[in-house]
């Protein structure tokens, strides 16, 4: 993917007691959270945890109540624009122009970032290349699949050359094999230097694809670091049980003692890998999606 010029700051996001009520629904109760310059950032909660909210707050849609909020070092309160150009978004929901062509999408969105024709063109048709849709340019964005209408979100996104990519549900309702192919996107994306800020409610997509994962509940952050280190922090398997009408989970550091439990059991269970969403469960008794 074309280079940008790289920021200064180690920190692409900072956020320091990030605070948002509509009215007397608190979205964000004193946010904290730190997002390293290059690394690909997953931040995961249930519906209402406030993730929406701080996207819009980063993408200079929604004002912060009170606290501070830095992107690339640029305070977003004193500067949004500056900031909002060293950011793309995909949002979960398709807003491409359908009666337009792939190219003209693309070419509306540079001239909206006051990109020069030249410029834009160029851009555009490296970052076409770049998803696998050179062919498609000419072709009428209503007539595209959801995959490859996705893969242009992404194009679209690019076209300014930000240094942060966020990345809001990117696979939902793509078919398994699609989203492996956005999944292979996302990570040649992040290698090429840009930051991505990703959220879903594919457990295993934050697993498989993030560098740091963050827990966030009720506006809160509740635990943030590698998926492997939060995950080792209950155990490396687990046993789930239907026991009293509920589904029970106990963990454990080795296979052999989590197979012995299981043998001993008076109930049918099963033994499996510990995962992302067992973390959660054990942090908020709630599931992501």
């Amino acid at each position: 993917m074309p280079a940008a010029p790289l920021l200064s700051r180690s920190q692409m996001i900072r956020l320091r007691g990030l605070s948002k009520s509509y009215g007397p629904l608190k979205a964000l109760d004193g946010l904290d959270l730190e997002v390293r310059r290059g690394e690909l950032f997953a931040f995961l909660g249930p519906n209402g945890a406030g993730k929406s909210t701080t996207i819009r707050i980063l993408n200079g849609i929604t004002r912060l109540d009170t606290g501070e909020a830095f992107i690339g070092g640029v305070d977003i309160r004193r500067d949004p624009l500056k900031a909002k150009r060293l950011c793309g978004m995909v949002a979960q929901h398709t807003s491409l122009d359908g009666e337009l062509s792939v190219a003209e999408n693309l070419e509306i969105h540079g001239r909206l970032y006051g990109m020069s024709r030249e410029d834009r063109r160029r851009s555009a048709r490296e970052h076409l290349e770049y998803v696998e849709m050179a062919d498609r340019a000419e072709t009428l964005v209503k007539t595209l699949s959801g995959g490859l209408k996705r893969r242009l979100m992404i194009a679209r996104a690019l076209v300014h050359r930000p240094r942060l990519l966020f990345l809001d549900e990117p696979t939902v309702g793509l078919d398994p094999a699609i989203r492996r192919r956005i999944w292979s996107l996302v990570k040649s994306i992040n290698r090429d230097g840009v930051t991505v800020f990703l959220t879903t409610h594919y457990i295993e997509e934050a697993e498989f694809l993030a560098d740091t994962v963050a827990f966030v509940n009720r506006g809160r952050l509740l635990e943030t670091g590698p998926p492997q280190d939060i995950m080792g922090r209950l155990g490396s398997w687990a046993v789930d049980t239907f026991e009293g009408g509920e589904m029970k989970t106990r963990f454990f550091r080795e296979r052999g003692e989590a197979a012995e439990c299981l043998r001993g059991l008076s109930e049918s269970g099963s033994l499996r890998r510990v995962n992302l969403e067992d973390a959660f469960l054990s942090l908020t008794g709630r599931r992501v999606a």
